[in-house]
């Protein structure tokens, strides 16, 4: 059996790829900055490192066929430095990109996933690219709100997004780096359905069990909220892909999840129960 060498382990969607990985019996090596904190399943191999030390990378190389990358660095600059160490020793490798890498928008986040994805490509791997269009993931930046008061507070309540559970995307993560077929493909990923940030925030308060609301504030309130959480030109490239969509009907979901692994893909409902402890009591 060859090894799955995880990069972004720890993360939400790196953390679902080791878990499946190990389910079916395969050997996984993750790459993490502190292996003591990691806390994966066990028999996963964890070494020390990080993309911005390329030594520790080559190191935790050795012996891999196939990688799993989420690109955890806010700049691209040194993407074609590790993407040619990947394919130094690697054979085949999954990108967790971003459907923004196929938009025409010149935003940082457009601009990363685009310069990654064209470094990766310039190399010799076997390259699949998984492009979502948003995380169901994202709404935790919510959870402070929700155990406070239910009240979540943002701006452009209305525009639709069809959020997307982890364990999906590591499923099709999964299927690329285990089954040939895949080489090549940049799988366009949604969740089952599309709902407004009003809806997500009603659905949230279904499942848990308390009243929400989405409370609609400034540009200005909104983007100090978002600060919080992410650099600035993040928080304004995501303002911006808001406000590009207002008033548009959404986006209809697509079927890649179940095409690719033969399971549909899971709600946001489903997201949110699998997260309910996450969004419980405030603490007193």
């Amino acid at each position: 059996m060859t090894m799955t060498l995880v990069l972004g382990a720890t993360g939400n969607v790196g953390r679902q790829v080791v878990v499946q990985l190990t389910e079916r019996g395969l050997p996984v090596r993750a790459l993490a900055r502190r292996p003591e904190q990691a806390n994966l399943p066990g028999g996963v191999e964890v070494v020390p490192g990080d993309l911005s030390d390329v030594d520790s990378l080559r190191a935790a190389l050795r012996g891999v066929d196939s990688v799993f990358l989420m690109w955890p660095l806010i700049s691209a600059d040194p993407a074609q430095e590790i993407a040619d160490t990947i394919a130094g020793s690697a054979r085949r490798l999954v990108l967790l990109s971003s459907a923004a890498a196929r938009s025409d928008s010149d935003d940082a986040i457009s601009q990363v996933h685009r310069s990654v994805e064209k470094a990766i490509e310039r190399t010799s791997l076997e390259w699949t690219f998984l492009q979502p269009h948003g995380f169901a993931a994202n709404t935790l930046g919510w959870a402070s709100q929700v155990r406070e008061d239910g009240v979540v507070r943002g701006a452009y309540g209305p525009v639709y997004s069809t959020l997307i559970h982890e364990a999906d995307m590591a499923a099709v993560a999964v299927t690329a780096l285990t089954s040939d077929g895949h080489v090549g493909a940049k799988y366009d990923l949604t969740g089952a359905a599309a709902l407004t940030q009003v809806e997500q925030v009603r659905v949230i308060g279904e499942v848990i069990g308390r009243q929400t609301r989405w409370e609609e504030v400034s540009r200005e309130a909104a983007r100090e909220l978002l600060l919080e959480r992410i650099p600035a030109k993040y928080a304004d490239a995501m303002l911006d892909a808001f406000a590009r969509l207002a008033g548009r009907e959404p986006d209809r979901p697509t079927t890649t999840v179940e095409d690719v692994t033969g399971v549909p893909a899971r709600t946001f409902a489903q997201w949110v129960a699998d997260h309910a402890a996450e969004f419980g009591p405030a603490e007193r």
